[in-house]
């Protein structure tokens, strides 16, 4: 049932579709922050299916209980398709694809975890849409579906009533933004905090830090380099500063920082920087002062980095991301 302005009225029904070789994390880390949430709100309705009613068989061998054939389970306000390692051949299955495509038609939005994103692939929800799946399996998903514009390194991404996300714990940063989607802020918040999660880390924040993004460095100069910055990267790293550590020349430097980890030095330290001052901001640090002990030279500097990165300032990451009010209060 809706209001008339199509907002679903009581609970809010989030089916789970489950398959032999599911993987536990991925619906059992959602499903835990709708049940949480409704310590607070009483807001969800958790019903888990499966494509003909019988029980399934995890990737791990946990033999799990269903309430319902899809085709059976009536109407709902959120679908998830979680993943599976066992792809694609899992969802080869007609049987899982035709309930894929079923709940599609009877719920308000559409959601994946992990390589879940392939079954909605494979039934058309995902076409002309952009989408995110777990890194590894996001090579497989933009060859195999060119109309979907795959963001490889984004936690999760929203098109239109169509959600995917990264893998495993991502599934937990979705349900997080549903909630508060959902019911505000202050609801999932308090979710995380039951959950001793962060708040929900953006949905274009990348899969990963900087340093493991980066080519791992090979020859002894880029590598004493790249341990020296991520040593202490609020420390003074000039050109001139690296290149005599180094005992290179900056030109020489340079060269081998490119090559090596595909930025120059000062990229590879702002980097560095912008990863140490995220970590103080959630962990409730002022913009300023966070700002300060990673190095950065003013506030403005790192808002302007951190924009440029993450499509939001920090005093807007930090109210939506903390895990207490406390924290919110103390950001200036």
């Amino acid at each position: 049932m809706t209001t008339s302005n199509g907002n679903p009225v009581g609970r809010r029904r989030i089916g789970i579709l489950l398959f032999d070789r599911v993987k536990t994390l991925d619906f059992v880390g959602p499903a835990e922050v709708f049940v949480e949430a409704n310590q607070r709100v009483d807001g969800y309705e958790l019903v888990l299916l499966s494509a003909d009613g019988a029980d399934v068989t995890t990737s791990m061998g946990v033999r799990i209980g269903v309430h319902a054939a899809a085709a059976d389970a009536g109407e709902f306000d959120t679908v998830i398709v979680p993943g599976s390692e066992f792809v694609p051949g899992v969802f080869d299955d007609p049987a899982i694809l035709g309930a894929v495509l079923s709940l599609s038609t009877r719920t308000r939005r559409m959601a994946s975890i992990c390589s879940g994103a392939l079954a909605l692939a494979a039934t058309g929800l995902l076409d002309g849409k952009s989408a995110t799946t777990h890194w590894k399996f996001a090579d497989y998903l933009a060859s195999h579906f060119e109309q979907i514009t795959v963001q490889p390194d984004s936690i999760f991404v929203r098109d239109g009533c169509t959600y995917t996300s990264a893998g495993v714990a991502a599934g937990i940063d979705l349900a997080l933004a549903l909630v508060e989607e959902d019911h505000g802020a202050d609801v999932a918040r308090a979710v995380s905090q039951l959950l001793l999660v962060y708040m929900q880390r953006s949905g274009g924040q990348s899969q990963f830090s900087a340093s493991l993004r980066a080519t791992p460095p090979r020859t002894p100069v880029a590598r004493a380099v790249a341990s020296y910055v991520n040593a202490d990267p609020s420390r003074p790293c000039s050109l001139a500063d690296l290149a005599a550590y180094a005992n290179v020349s900056t030109r020489h430097l340079t060269r081998v920082m490119q090559a090596e980890l595909g930025m120059s030095p000062l990229e590879y330290v702002t980097s560095m920087r912008l990863d140490l001052a995220t970590g103080y901001l959630e962990s409730g640090r002022s913009v300023a002062q966070a700002a300060a002990d990673a190095g950065y030279s003013s506030p403005v500097a790192f808002r302007r980095a951190f924009v440029a990165r993450l499509g939001v300032t920090p005093i807007d990451y930090q109210r939506r991301f903390q895990t207490t009010r406390r924290e919110e209060s103390q950001a200036v």
